[in-house]
């Protein structure tokens, strides 16, 4: 399962990387990485939804 996940994480941050160089050529950067940045973290806590919330033991 970890595979899976690990496999899909670089295929989006591989994504991320094309679409930022072709989809906001002509924008502000500092706009162009809050605009990642939020795409990233949205992509983040579905993740977390989707996999459920565990807790951290202390080991």
């Amino acid at each position: 399962m970890w595979f899976i996940f690990a496999i899909l994480s670089a295929v989006f941050a591989s994504l991320t990387s094309i679409f930022a160089k072709i989809g906001i050529d002509g924008v502000n950067s500092n706009l162009a990485t809050a605009l990642r940045t939020v795409v990233v973290l949205a992509m983040a806590w579905i993740m977390v939804f989707i996999t459920g919330i565990r807790t951290v033991s202390r080991k």
